[in-house]
């Protein structure tokens, strides 16, 4: 092909056969290449591979797609013999016609939608089978993630605040929550409980979850999806955060102004920036200690940010588009494949 050339591709589908004609600009000139798709075999064993090998794809390593791969596939297979068995039916458990997105596809389709927020029928096309199928398939898949927690090191995972509190306090780090919020679709008008899902910050429709990471940033918790009209504080008191710091380990957990008054609540274990003692005619002292102490804070809970930010590189989590049912899986699954990814990284001694 010349330098200067323009490639514009074309896709005409005729049945089975899909032709790609390749235009350039100088001379008209045609190249024309014919393909048989076998819808059953679209994604075959090169096509996967090349998804696992490809971090770009999934947003983790072959190494890391291959633990859940081993964990929930039986989970996942003992699942589906659990439903075939309670069905009342003549013949035995297994007969019948055979799936044709096998377990491994299903867990690529999940995590490709995931990663990058693709539609159902864009991954029907590619994976060669009904958009029900891949609907179908994330419904199984996506819990089974949720439940999995967030890995810290090689064989320990935290699922609750409970397990992070002794986590940190265990390995002598602090800890820092925040929460984010995540846009969503408008409740249908006249829905009971319409108005919960405005966030007073932004004024838009979203959920909001709670984020823990330690003063390294990876990934410890997220919490389960809440109205965005929860306040930040609320979040908290509802996840036990009141309670357990007191009675646990002596674990320093920063946060911002938004959960003022949990430090009082907790014996100090909660540290938030300092309160402005004058609001009005302040002396010029008092302003250069203020302000020096709340940059303190924010360098030091500016991980939390980070962390959330490498949390949000995963679009699905960026704009919902489906049901809110969902969020709190879809969170939670992110985050423990996230908070895998960033484990693995450290071990290995490179970056995410």
């Amino acid at each position: 092909m010349i330098p200067d050339a323009r490639l514009d591709v074309h896709t005409i589908t005729n049945g089975s056969t899909v032709v790609l004609a390749n235009e350039l600009v100088h001379g008209w000139r045609w190249r024309v290449e014919t393909l048989i798709v076998d819808h059953v075999l679209v994604v075959g064993n090169r096509t996967r591979a090349a998804i696992i090998r490809s971090q770009r794809i999934t947003g983790l390593t072959p190494a890391v797609i291959t633990e859940p791969v081993a964990e929930i596939g039986p989970l996942w297979h003992e699942c589906y013999r659990t439903v075939l068995a309670a069905r009342p039916r003549r013949r035995v458990v297994g007969a019948g016609a055979k799936h044709k997105l096998v377990f491994v596809d299903r867990l690529l389709a999940t995590l490709v939608h995931l990663r990058h927020g693709a539609t159902h029928d864009m991954l029907a096309c590619w994976f060669g089978v009904d958009r029900s199928t891949i609907t179908r398939a994330f419904g199984e898949v996506r819990p089974l993630l949720a439940e999995r927690g967030c890995t810290v090191a090689t064989g320990q995972r935290l699922r609750t605040v409970a397990d992070v509190i002794d986590y940190l306090g265990a390995e002598g780090r602090s800890g820092i929550i925040d929460g984010t919020e995540i846009r969503g679709r408008r409740p249908a008008a006249g829905r009971k409980d319409r108005e919960k899902f405005i966030s007073g910050k932004n004024k838009q429709n979203a959920v909001k979850s709670m984020v823990v990471t330690d003063a390294e940033g990876p990934l410890l918790f997220c919490r389960p999806a809440e109205p965005a009209s929860c306040a930040d504080i609320t979040h908290a008191r509802k996840l036990g955060l009141v309670k357990l710091p007191s009675g646990g380990p002596p674990v320093e957990i920063l946060a911002d102004a938004g959960y003022r008054g949990l430090g009082a609540q907790t014996g100090g274990r909660v540290v938030t920036p300092p309160h402005r003692k004058f609001k009005k005619n302040p002396p010029e002292w008092y302003e250069e200690l203020n302000e020096r102490q709340r940059k303190a804070h924010s360098s030091r809970r500016i991980r939390v940010e980070h962390g959330i930010g490498h949390f949000k590189n995963w679009r699905s989590l960026t704009r919902h588009h489906g049901r809110r049912e969902h969020m709190s899986d879809i969170i939670q699954a992110v985050a423990g494949l996230l908070s895998h990814q960033q484990a693995a990284a450290t071990a290995s001694g490179t970056r995410t």
